[in-house]
């Protein structure tokens, strides 16, 4: 991303915001729970990586991310 940071960092906020929203939907659980499932995914953390462009792709595409990676988590278990 370019230009200015804060624009930016703000852009980045709502697409977080977006994406909690759209996995409390499909998961039907509060959005709480969503936000905790969100922050502690492997998906979160690579959108931090600003190099990787994670961030350009779908709401709805993050959140089969979080779910696929939530989903192959509980078969660990």
């Amino acid at each position: 991303m370019n230009g200015n940071p804060l624009i930016n960092e703000t852009l980045l906020q709502m697409k977080y915001a977006r994406v909690i929203s759209l996995l409390a939907k499909k998961l039907a659980v509060p959005e709480d729970k969503a936000m905790a499932i969100f922050y502690n995914s492997k998906t979160y953390s690579n959108l931090n990586d600003l190099r990787n462009g994670l961030q350009n792709m779908s709401d709805a595409f993050l959140v089969d991310e979080i779910i696929q990676e939530s989903s192959a988590s509980l078969h660990k278990a």
